[in-house]
């Protein structure tokens, strides 16, 4: 894949609490590109489900239900809405409950299906950043520019306690770390595109990186591919 200017694709990947999506809209934002949050259609889904009172185990329930439920991303002044529905659900998908159901309804075969070909729309013309656990493997395996992000399970619970009790929430730093743990272990061992680094993405730890120090790495990396696909040298 090749593209002239900015209309590159990136991918970033990377287990929950790595600092994805926040990473992906400072970079989108820094670079004049689209940010495409695929996590949050899940999380738009996995609210619907929580509604309705759907069994999470029940994989022809949940494929249904994404068959049936039209979920649209808005922009304004690169500020990124999830439309669930017509209902801006972008609260809504960031409480607990949903944080710890999610993965369960991201793993079906059927969910996942209509997420993909939904993802696979809003990349076609690049320029975008797109941040999830299967876009450099499964989603957009085309990207030119792939990148991994990862932490400790315990740097990652302490991020997300600060997310929490900045919204309000009580948390146990201890019981969050299991939680996340628990996340990556069925994320990465899924039946349908699980959690894994691209062959050719870079690996970045931030465990031990300040945020603006991460979004630089990446911003050189693009800038980079881009001079090696002028170039030729791709």
């Amino acid at each position: 894949m090749r593209r002239e200017g900015r209309n590159l694709v990136v991918a970033i990947d990377g287990p929950a609490g790595a600092g994805k999506s926040t990473v992906a809209r400072q970079v989108s934002k820094d670079l004049g590109y689209i940010y495409i949050d695929t996590g949050a259609m899940y999380r738009a889904l996995t609210v619907k489900a929580l509604r309705q009172g759907i069994i999470l185990s029940d994989e022809a329930a949940l494929s249904r239900l994404a068959k049936e439920t039209e979920i649209r991303l808005t922009y304004q002044d690169h500020t990124q809405a999830i439309i669930m529905d017509g209902e801006d659900v972008s609260v809504a998908i960031r409480t607990p409950q949903v944080s710890q159901n999610v993965s369960l309804v991201a793993r079906v075969p059927g969910v996942r299906t209509e997420m993909v070909e939904l993802q696979r729309r809003l990349a076609q013309k690049g320029g975008i950043v797109m941040d999830g656990r299967d876009i450099g493997t499964f989603v957009l395996p085309e990207a030119e520019c792939k990148i991994f992000l990862t932490a400790s399970a315990r740097e990652r619970a302490m991020r997300r306690a600060r997310d929490l009790e900045a919204s309000g929430y009580e948390v146990d730093i201890d019981e969050l770390e299991k939680e996340i743990a628990t996340r990556d272990r069925i994320d990465s061992t899924r039946e349908m595109a699980p959690l894994q680094q691209a062959s050719d993405a870079i690996l970045i730890d931030t465990s031990d990186m300040s945020f603006n120090e991460v979004v630089d790495k990446i911003k050189e990396y693009i800038r980079q591919t881009q001079r090696n696909s002028f170039m030729g040298l791709e």
